[in-house]
């Protein structure tokens, strides 16, 4: 299948990306997709809608404080992103000024964290902090919304974006589709007899990058840590056997449950890094039910979308969605969408 950019598209009205969260986590709408068939249901409906002896995997990854914002020593403005930790005291970023800043130059950030460029890794700077770069960043720097919310973080993101059941500092956005998540549909869900676990996939600033390309073939994803505990790899080996379905919370947790399977379609428990470029035509090997937002024109999660639930079906879908004033992208409403080639 040839497929390019312009297979990707669709026109979104401005006024229908969320700006803010709802007041309850919980509230949201979401619309059920199994094969040709769309449901308009509410988020609290989930225990419903799905069977006693399904497994949901979540991804307990958490937001750093990734944007700092600050100057360089010859006195330019730099706004920094953190796409991962490297080290205890090093970092890759995306920094933002009007003349790269070369290697061995300094950055002042947040007027009290230093930061030396060591050198470039492709699109990334690689920085050296004067002290454990974890700890400075979650003092010091800002929660960084996505691009698509045009208003700086407000004391109440600090808790909404991040999932309740966040654990693993690591990520520069959120993993969306849990945080539609409270304690009492956690108890409503476990009351159904559905089981839950966690991987954590580490989240990184690439995700919002465009495509570049338009023939989608030549296009290479950027790569993200992920890690598989032994128990989730056990729960899932015995929700198989016992016929249950493995619902993935969110397009971060179906990709990293996907690069873990093994040619046998078992789930091989541990840490790696991830590349996959999910597209229309891909076999999956795990994942049956997959949770999530709605997500941006030619992005890579709506491709990957698109292949689990049916390119047509997943067009058809984002039109009702449009019309019926869904919520889009991270605090959005959702999708429960069945894996097309089950139905």
């Amino acid at each position: 299948m040839n497929l390019t950019l312009d297979d990707f598209d669709y026109p979104l009205p401005p006024e229908r990306i969320a700006q803010a969260p709802l007041a309850a986590r919980s509230a949201s709408r979401l619309l059920v997709l199994a094969g040709d068939s769309l449901d308009d249901r509410s988020f609290v409906d989930l225990p419903d809608l799905l069977l006693p002896g399904d497994l949901l995997v979540m991804n307990d990854t958490r937001v750093l404080h990734a944007r700092l914002f600050g100057c360089k020593d010859s006195g330019g403005q730099v706004e920094v992103l953190v796409e991962r930790v490297t080290g205890d005291d090093e970092v890759l970023a995306q920094v933002r000024a009007s003349k790269p800043p070369k290697p061995g130059g300094r950055l002042m950030l947040e007027e009290v964290v230093e930061a030396e460029v060591i050198g470039r890794a492709g699109e990334f700077y690689r920085l050296r902090f004067t002290g454990n770069a974890v700890e400075l960043i979650e003092r010091h720097g800002r929660l960084p919304l996505p691009p698509y919310i045009d208003r700086a973080a407000a004391n109440a993101d600090e808790e909404r974006y991040q999932t309740v059941f966040a654990r693993e500092r690591g990520s520069v956005a959120a993993p969306t589709a849990g945080l539609h998540f409270d304690a009492p549909l956690l108890n409503a869900l476990h009351e159904r007899g559905v089981g839950t676990a966690h991987v954590t996939l580490h989240v990184g600033a690439g995700t919002f990058q465009p495509v570049r390309v338009h023939d989608l073939s030549q296009h290479r994803m950027h790569r993200e840590l992920f890690h598989v505990p032994q128990a989730t790899a056990d729960a899932i080996a015995a929700t198989r056997q016992r016929g249950g379905r493995v619902v993935a919370v969110g397009t971060t947790t179906l990709r990293t449950l996907e690069s873990a399977a093994d040619e046998k379609d078992s789930i091989k428990a541990g840490v790696g890094e991830t590349a996959l470029f999910i597209t229309p035509g891909f076999k999956f090997h795990v994942v049956d039910v997959l949770i999530t937002n709605f997500h941006l024109p030619k992005s890579t999660l709506l491709m990957l979308v698109s292949a689990f639930g049916g390119m047509d079906a997943i067009r058809a879908a984002y039109r009702h969605a449009i019309d019926n004033n869904y919520r889009f992208f991270s605090y959005g409403d959702a999708m429960l969408i069945h894996r097309h080639d089950e139905i």
